[in-house]
């Protein structure tokens, strides 16, 4: 993993940039301390070897007010890494995205003679619902294994990094895009100029371009520190990234509040200077709110740090007094929030046995810094639990229900963010 690194002298000390802007960066959100890349999943052989960590430092940019972290591994080794993150495993996310089609081809007249391009695509898991209506579509996804899976099941997928470069290259193969979509993609994007720019280039004329990312704003609100992680460089407000897709010639016009990941933000946008799609109202009001919690003030951004502590002291104080009582404490899940949970409070096996996952391609490894093993669900049946502690918090309806029946043996759910709550 040394090669992905980002050498730096050691005595080369430099104030960080800002992503967007290039102003200098000196207002911290939180300081999470140093954790590992968290889908640097681990084998038993790997255990004993040098683990490499990076700090987890967001800043606040005072002058666009995009929230940021610093760039520490090469992109492009974060996913020539064994990437293991499928799209396909979460049944509500899948019904989510089936759900986005149907609006969408509906709303646009999609047909045949329409080209959707998505931006890290995965493994099609968005895209194969398009090709059921029989619209051509082309995915972008950087992580080489996962884009094979999607082209194995017939949904043609390039694998690129996605830029100004990469859309011109497109452009001049004859794809133009009548709709651009992105979803959970623009945050894990260190160069947002080149992402947007690129946008820009691949969209036609009269083309709609939906965007789904975390609201910066129940992120603090709802304090979900957990949703940060080296591989997402920037958390956004509805009103920076209207900032940032205008600087690269794009109005965004109409945007959705959506329950996704912890409650995410859908923007649509198009070329600027198009007639007939003005600005919502919703978006409007999405704006006028945000003007008035006040993302645009540093002050906005003061308690987030403390209310991050006071988790970490409330998880770790449940978590002993399980282990002083002889309870057994469990996990679900092995997702990238999980990991950066994990590493910034401290939690090993001792506190925390085992976790589970529905990906196949994470069983028989191991959390990333904290080295707890990852089983099949199964394993939980099997050892009758007292505490499930459910890692993907944004999926717990799901969880929670198709396993319930740990109940049978007294069992019980916990979630940790925004607060610790058993269920």
């Amino acid at each position: 993993m040394t090669d992905t690194l980002l050498e730096r002298p050691a005595e080369e000390v430099t104030t960080p940039r800002c992503l967007f802007c290039a102003n200098d960066l000196t207002v911290t959100v939180v300081d999470l301390g140093m954790s590992p890349l968290c889908e640097s999943f681990l084998s038993a052989g790997q255990l004993n070897r040098m683990e490499p960590f990076y700090p987890l430092h967001v800043y606040v940019c005072d002058r666009c007010w995009l929230v940021q972290v610093e760039e520490y591994v090469d992109p492009e080794g974060l996913f020539a890494l064994d990437y293991r993150y499928y799209s396909s495993y979460s049944d509500s996310w899948l019904r989510h995205a089936e759900r986005y089609v149907e609006t969408m081809t509906e709303r646009l007249g999609l047909g045949p003679q329409d080209l959707v391009v998505e931006l890290g695509s995965n493994d099609g898991y968005l895209l194969q619902y398009f090709v059921r209506r029989g619209v051509p579509v082309l995915g972008v996804e950087p992580a080489g294994t996962i884009c094979q899976v999607a082209n194995d099941r017939g949904i043609r997928s390039v694998p690129e990094f996605f830029g100004v470069d990469t859309a011109e290259r497109l452009v001049a193969q004859g794809h133009r895009a009548s709709l651009v979509v992105g979803n959970n993609v623009l945050a894990q994007v260190p160069d947002v100029n080149d992402f947007v720019g690129g946008i820009a280039r691949i969209l036609a004329p009269g083309g709609t371009v939906t965007i789904e990312f975390p609201h910066l704003v129940r992120l603090i609100a709802e304090n979900q520190f957990d949703t940060i992680y080296h591989e997402h460089f920037s958390y956004f407000s509805f009103q920076t990234v209207s900032t940032i897709f205008a600087a690269h010639g794009l109005t965004v016009f109409d945007v959705e509040e959506l329950p996704t990941h912890g409650g995410s933000l859908r923007i649509h946008a198009r070329h600027a200077g198009e007639q007939g799609r003005p600005l919502t109202e919703r978006a409007w009001q999405l704006l006028a709110a945000e003007d008035e919690a006040g993302v645009r003030t540093v002050e906005y951004y003061a308690s987030f740090a403390r209310r991050v502590e006071a988790t970490k002291r409330r998880l770790l104080e449940f978590l002993v007094d399980a282990k002083d009582q002889g309870l057994t404490v469990v996990g679900y899940g092995a997702p990238g929030k999980g990991n950066t949970l994990l590493n910034y409070c401290g939690i090993r096996e001792d506190l925390l046995a085992y976790t589970v996952d529905r990906n196949p391609h994470k069983h028989g490894r191991f959390t990333p810094g904290t080295h707890i093993p990852i089983h099949p669900p199964e394993q939980i049946l099997a050892t009758r639990p007292d505490y499930v502690l459910i890692l993907p918090w944004n999926l717990r309806r799901e969880i929670v229900e198709s396993m319930s029946v740990i109940r049978e043996w007294g069992g019980r759910f916990v979630v940790p963010v925004p607060e610790l709550r058993v269920i």
